[in-house]
């Protein structure tokens, strides 16, 4: 399916639209302001990528939304929109007011409208010349309203993860293959991202990629460090399919790895291949996550572990790096259908992570490559 049309049937989309309005009567609110790209693009199907520009969806307690964005993205609105009306403004225009008159004349000025207040692109001062455009409005922050839905992926959702893990495994075998002695972090970037846009991926990455001391520090990006005998090469490929994501770790060491590297690794693998073992529908998240920080912890791999051990993923659109649900050792979610996360562990330099999706039984990964330290 092109990038270009609708990622999904129409009629997935009118039943997301359907499972927010049924939670709009039930706050008493007569509509939604989705501020948030992924709640847009899950609604509407609308995607661009200017989505950094003004642009939000009017999802009314009752019938179809409206799409209000910058004229210049019309093309966009017309290929990938299952919904029709629009308003749209212009460079020229007062954005804020034609919103504000948008908002009105779809729903009413003295309307109660729950909105995204966590969205990122809804700023304190687009937010207060909204409401002060709408002074008998009533807003009611209902940024939990679409993000907890999309936790639960459908079946077609989850067909996009899995290429995306494709992507993802092409991208750590050419990151295996540069990650020799005389190249470049550059070098590694280059050939990754590569591999991942022509096995599929929409955007490049590469993610996490650091070598030498950056390798014990979680989120380093590439540089023009070159690559040592004996280097820790710490990398996460982070491709995408219709944005949609999958992603992994794999620990490499340059030319060498001494006897206890494979321990650590070895471990670190009985320790994930444990804590996944208690991973299905009903299993409060805090138990695999306890087996996680314990197995590291009582091996003495780390002398703390304060770090998430899951988090979910989905449909991400720049900067969102994750959905909100993660676990810790104070969550208090428990695992269900549908659910897609990446899962890691890290210890002296070395991650294994992997992205599953959780399944009536249990849960199946996704990405399927060999777990074990490369050598290159």
């Amino acid at each position: 399916m092109a990038i270009d049309s609708p990622w999904f049937a129409r009629e997935e989309y009118k039943s997301r639209v359907e499972r927010v309005q049924a939670e709009l009567n039930q706050r008493n609110l007569d509509a939604l302001l989705a501020f948030q790209p992924e709640t847009v693009t899950y609604l509407t199907g609308y995607f661009t990528r200017g989505y950094s520009s003004f642009q939000f969806a009017i999802i009314p307690a009752s019938g179809d939304p409206t799409l209000f964005c910058r004229d210049v993205e019309e093309y966009y609105l017309d290929a990938t929109c299952v919904y029709p009306d629009r308003v749209m403004w212009t460079d020229s225009d007062d954005k804020n007011v034609v919103a504000a008159e948008a908002i009105a004349s779809r729903i009413g000025s003295s309307a109660r409208l729950g909105i995204e207040m966590a969205a990122w692109p809804l700023s304190v001062k687009r937010y207060e010349a909204i409401s002060a455009n709408l002074p008998s409005a009533a807003f009611v922050d209902c940024s939990d309203l679409v993000s907890r839905m999309r936790l639960i992926k459908s079946p077609a959702e989850v067909a996009y993860q899995r290429k995306a893990a494709l992507a993802a495994e092409a991208g750590m075998t050419a990151a295996i293959e540069t990650a020799k002695a005389g190249k470049s972090e550059r070098d590694m970037a280059a050939a990754i991202c590569a591999a991942m846009v022509l096995a599929g991926s929409d955007l490049p990455g590469p993610g996490v990629l650091s070598s030498g001391e950056r390798a014990f520090h979680l989120h380093g990006g590439y540089t023009d460090r070159m690559l040592s005998k004996g280097d820790i090469v710490q990398v996460e490929t982070t491709p995408n399919s219709h944005h949609y994501h999958a992603r992994f770790m794999r620990p490499i060491r340059v030319g060498e790895a001494s006897d206890e590297d494979h321990r650590v690794v070895e471990k670190l693998i009985e320790i994930q291949d444990r804590a996944l073992a208690e991973v299905r529908p009903g299993v409060a998240a805090t138990v695999p996550d306890a087996i996680y920080r314990d197995g590291v912890l009582s091996a003495g791999l780390r002398d703390t572990y304060t770090n998430k051990t899951f988090y979910s993923v989905g449909l991400l659109l720049q900067p969102s790096g994750g959905e909100p649900l993660e676990a810790e050792p104070k969550a208090t979610w428990t695992f269900q259908p549908g659910m897609t996360f990446h899962t890691y562990v890290l210890a002296r330099g070395f991650g294994m992570s992997e992205t599953i999706h959780i399944t009536e039984e249990g849960y199946e990964r996704l990405t399927n490559y060999p777990r074990k330290l490369f050598v290159s």
